[in-house]
């Protein structure tokens, strides 16, 4: 179960991490709006990533006996989407950088509810992120977690996700001016891309 645990939080940290215009818009509602907005628009995007785990453990639970006799070929199918998405990653950070463009959303909410609501909604358009669970399940071995271990896993990397955007909006205006720059930006995916990385990496050796 502690198992579990630690690879959910450690994925959920993995896909929550990159600076975009989420997360710019996260530190744009708590700093120009408040706490409370900023902190229901980062429980959005927490739920969306928490969802798509769940769906991603359940489904790879739920096709263990039928995947079983191409799991090996299936693991580097999803070592090769891992590593793909760390250099996806760190090409767009690297290309914005250069050209010093930001793509913060313009439209600001102003309650709680709408927040999360819009956020949660922009979220779940995202197709990286079940991309990145779904490779992580199939990723593992078939059977070696059981039915409450999945689900620890999705639980733990809601919360993972959670307190990032948390802590994101709880730094407002403050952490807003250093991880929302072009620079903060980059080093946030390039450290997203080494944990992707790694994590492929495990699969491997898993």
């Amino acid at each position: 179960m502690i198992a579990a645990i630690v690879a959910g939080l450690v994925a959920g940290y993995a896909v929550a991490i990159p600076i975009g215009a989420i997360g710019t818009l996260l530190v744009t509602l708590s700093a120009r709006v408040s706490l409370r907005v900023g902190a229901a628009a980062g429980l959005g995007v927490a739920t969306a990533d928490g969802g798509y785990a769940l769906i991603a453990t359940l489904g790879g639970a739920a096709l263990a006996g039928v995947i079983a006799p191409i799991a090996a070929p299936l693991r580097w199918v999803s070592v090769v989407v891992l590593i793909g998405l760390a250099v996806r990653t760190t090409w767009a950070a690297t290309r914005h950088f250069r050209d010093q463009t930001e793509a913060p959303p313009g439209a600001m909410v102003s309650t709680p509810f709408r927040a999360y609501a819009v956020v949660l909604g922009l979220t779940l358009l995202n197709p990286t992120t079940v991309l990145y669970f779904a490779a992580l399940v199939i990723g593992r071995r078939s059977g070696a977690l059981t039915l409450p271990e999945e689900l620890a896993f999705a639980v733990a990397a809601f919360v993972a996700s959670a307190s990032w955007q948390l802590t994101l909006a709880g730094g407002g205006a403050l952490l807003g001016r250093l991880l929302t720059t072009a620079k903060g930006r980059l080093i946030s995916a390039y450290v997203s891309s080494a944990v992707i990385v790694a994590l492929a990496v495990n699969t491997v050796l898993s």
